[in-house]
């Protein structure tokens, strides 16, 4: 009995422990995109709340004086709240043509032909056919 549960158990949890395939080159950059975006998103969630915290400070202050009370050290140390900015979205490198040489091709695929109006015979070094009339 105990064997059947053992083995049972062992059936249930095997998938748990199956290797995932790598991830590819697009699922990279989505997840940089989304590391981006959530970066960002705290940046803006900081400023946001160094302007509250401001916006309470000068209220306490202006209370305080009106009530007739001290108020403590100046916030003139603290640094002013930086605002980030619009986000601006990654986008991905686009593929280049190969230059003629092959000097400094990215090692992409190319979408696009060489740059070069050369056929493929004078390349090789081969005589070009003359057209057939």
């Amino acid at each position: 009995m105990r064997f059947a549960l053992l083995l049972t158990a062992a059936l249930i949890a095997a998938p748990a422990f199956a290797k995932l395939p790598p991830p590819t080159d697009e699922d990279k950059l989505k997840a940089a995109a989304a590391a981006a975006k959530t970066a960002w998103a705290d940046k803006i969630g900081s400023y946001k709340t160094c302007l509250a915290q401001d916006k309470a400070v000068a209220n306490y202050r202006g209370n305080a004086k009106a009530v007739g009370l001290t108020v403590g050290a100046s916030t003139a140390s603290l640094p002013a709240c930086t605002d980030p900015g619009p986000f601006v979205e990654m986008t991905p490198p686009a593929n280049k043509p190969l230059e003629a040489s092959g000097a400094h091709s990215p090692p992409g695929k190319a979408v696009s032909p060489p740059s070069t109006t050369s056929t493929a015979a004078e390349i090789a070094g081969g005589v070009k056919k003359p057209a057939p009339n």
